[in-house]
């Protein structure tokens, strides 16, 4: 959950919100934070704060 923490000033709201209520959910159903389906959550949280980097530096060089 830190490393989703210390990305989640990059991710668009709703992608922020989807997976926390993803992860919430699994915890609740009996999931432990350690299960590859968190890790699997985090990995898909920082590919979108790549692309979203990615979509700034091309909006920046735009403007140029």
């Amino acid at each position: 959950m830190d490393e989703l923490n210390k990305i989640a000033h990059l991710l668009p709201f709703e992608v922020l919100t989807d997976i926390k209520s993803r992860l919430t959910d699994w915890i609740a159903s009996g999931g432990s934070w350690d299960d590859p389906y968190i890790k699997q959550q985090v990995r898909y949280a920082k590919r979108v704060a790549e692309r979203m980097g990615e979509m700034r530096d091309e909006n920046t060089n735009n403007c140029i």
